[in-house]
């Protein structure tokens, strides 16, 4: 019985081992090299399973990112990723509020067909449902360095947008391609972000002045 016992426990430290690797490891952030430079894309509606939070991301985001992936993990009817990269949405004009006060969604992509298990419980303080984000063209850029560093990259992007002729409609979202893992902060530097919006085109004046 106890070699049966040894054996289960050497089987579920692999598992955990192997779960917590590709945490880690994450995306292939090779692939993301050439958002470096801003771009404008066009993104179908994505299904993602989120968790709604108040307060500082820098304060809850252990345990707010803790309940996405575990809950991930005991979806029904979805096809699970083990390199699934997590991503975050703000609803209101974040600059303008106290990091305590901020809302955030905070989400991972999932199947159409995907179903919270009929006996979930979100924790206290905590909303969690399944939801439909919609995209259509975005415009996004890379980030590679630490969250507190972010905002030179997003001027870079709202300077792009405005020279291409269009404006921001959607909320601010961020992709988490690289960052803590499950063994610590990491280096920071090493961080990679893909920071995107929804957008569309300005009407030219000549347009607008027709339609008055």
């Amino acid at each position: 019985m106890f070699k049966w016992l040894g054996l289960i426990a050497i089987v579920f430290v692999l598992i955990v081992g192997m779960t917590a690797y590709f945490f880690m490891k994450g995306p292939d952030v090779s692939r993301y090299e050439y958002l470096k430079e801003p771009q404008l894309s066009e993104k179908p509606d994505q299904p993602v399973l989120v968790v709604e939070a108040k307060g500082d991301p820098n304060l809850i985001g252990g345990q707010v990112f803790s309940l996405l992936f575990k809950t991930y993990y005991s979806l029904k009817d979805n096809a699970k990723d083990f390199r699934v990269a997590a991503r975050a949405r703000w609803p209101h004009i974040i600059a303008t509020l106290p990091k305590e006060q901020w809302l955030g969604w905070y989400a991972l992509p999932v199947s159409a067909t995907a179903r919270l298990p009929y006996d979930f419980k979100a924790p206290p303080g905590l909303k969690v449902s399944l939801a439909v984000w919609h995209y259509g063209t975005m415009a996004e850029i890379l980030h590679i360095g630490p969250y507190s560093a972010e905002a030179t990259t997003i001027v870079r992007l709202k300077d792009f947008i405005k020279a291409r002729g269009y404006r921001i409609t959607g909320e601010h979202e961020e992709e988490y391609l690289k960052g803590p893992s499950l063994f610590g902060p990491g280096d920071p530097d090493n961080y990679y972000t893909i920071i995107k919006c929804q957008v569309v085109k300005k009407m030219k004046k000549m347009e607008e002045t027709s339609t008055r």
